[in-house]
């Protein structure tokens, strides 16, 4: 049963960065939704066939008293109908901490849910460049592209968080299949990213990007070179392919910045540290945030602190922060490629809180759970983490010890 669950726990993972593309509707929900679902019940019903659970770490505590936290903000919300159904949501989302750590043991393992989320990321791209090239966008006149179901700025954030990881796989998986794979979703996850013509989604690539650029030429200066060579014609390739309107937009970024409205973000802003300030210590209530700020229903926060500050007060928030400050200190307790992989993906995580309402995606607490994963390996074994994302061409042996790479 534990094999079942940890194959639908990556099922999951695939699943994730494209879910809203492919939705069944109420009461079914989307893909991922079901696929987490069906996790959870093989999950469920393998512990209680083992009769054992993996001991919680201070990573899963604080994650369990934040969703609890939020729960309890029923009690004093002004939205009470929005509360229950960010209560539903909320579990389904943090539920995936739990998961990763009961049911991924190995390196082995966490490199499989890297995998997996690489895949979801490609089949992402592709939708959106399927997007881009179908006929009702092209009688349109469209200069924003995503894949059916997406908004263009959360796609944009999902594909960034994916290049870090595609340049760890790369690095250290030995199938030159699998390597090329990993190293295609660079140029193509690109792309994608581009023809979302998201300013913030443009940015935290660039961000993405150079971290993946430093992890593949830390062992290879001759790839520095290659790249060199690569790089032109890739830009040539995107200038003539992408609609001069979409490269207009993101031209826009310098005066978005000058401007300091971000794109009516600050009036957001404004209105939801109005409805901080009414009710600072416990907020407002889970899913508060439009209806304790005045604002339509259709906004959101456009930053993740400040929802948080909103929906649950300063104490969700400090809950959040150390959540964050824990994720950290797991991803610096790894070496080497991984570590660059995993300080680049929450970096490019953190910079997109700044502009977008992220704790309520899949994305954000499945990236944390692979890094609090990866800390607990490294605690377990890190001489065996170090060896399993090694880089490829360097022999996987260290202080004279050799391990089966069946096992890693």
């Amino acid at each position: 049963m534990r094999k079942l669950a940890r194959f639908l726990l990556l099922v999951f993972a695939f699943a994730i960065p494209w879910e809203y593309s492919l939705d069944l509707g109420e009461p079914i929900g989307n893909v991922a939704r079901v696929a987490g679902l069906l996790t959870l019940l093989a999950a469920v019903l393998a512990v209680l066939r083992d009769g054992r659970l993996r001991p919680p770490g201070a990573f899963q505590w604080l994650t369990l008293t934040l969703f609890l936290w939020l729960c309890f903000s029923y009690f004093w919300t002004v939205d009470s109908a929005a509360t229950l159904i960010k209560m539903r949501a909320y579990f389904q989302e943090m539920m995936i901490v739990w998961l990763v750590w009961e049911f991924a043991d190995t390196p082995a393992d966490l490199r499989n849910l890297l995998r997996a989320t690489v895949a979801g990321s490609w089949v992402l791209a592709i939708l959106t460049l399927a997007a881009f090239r179908s006929p009702e966008a092209i009688a349109a006149g469209q200069i924003r592209f995503a894949a059916y179901g997406q908004d263009p700025n959360d796609m944009a954030r999902f594909l960034d968080l994916g290049f870090p990881l595609a340049a760890l796989l790369f690095e250290c998986d030995r199938r030159w299949p699998m390597r090329l794979l990993a190293l295609g979703f660079l140029p193509v996850g690109l792309a994608a990213v581009l023809l979302t013509a998201s300013r913030e989604g443009f940015l935290a690539a660039v961000i993405a990007l150079a971290g993946s650029a430093v992890l593949l030429a830390r062992h290879h200066p001759r790839r520095v070179i290659a790249g060199a060579f690569a790089l032109p014609p890739l830009l040539a390739t995107l200038w003539f392919t992408v609609p001069t309107g979409t490269l207009a937009r993101l031209a826009t970024i310098p005066e978005q910045l000058r401007s300091g409205d971000l794109n009516q973000r600050l009036s957001i802003w404004s209105a939801g540290w109005r409805a901080f300030v009414r009710a600072p210590l416990f907020g407002s209530g889970a899913g508060s945030f439009t209806a304790a700020a005045h604002l339509a229903a259709i906004d959101t926060a456009h930053n993740t602190a400040l929802s948080l500050a909103v929906n649950g007060g300063l104490v969700a928030l400090s809950l959040a922060l150390l959540l964050v400050a824990l994720a950290a200190l797991a991803a610096f307790r790894t070496q080497g490629s991984l570590r660059v992989a995993l300080v680049t993906g929450l970096l490019v995580w953190m910079v997109t809180t700044l502009v977008a309402t992220v704790e309520e995606n899949r994305t954000t607490w499945l990236l944390l759970a692979m890094i609090a994963l990866a800390g607990r390996l490294a605690n377990d074994d890190s001489q065996k983490l170090h060896i399993c994302f090694s880089p490829s061409s360097l022999p996987r042996v260290g202080d004279g010890q050799s391990f089966n790479l069946a096992e890693v």
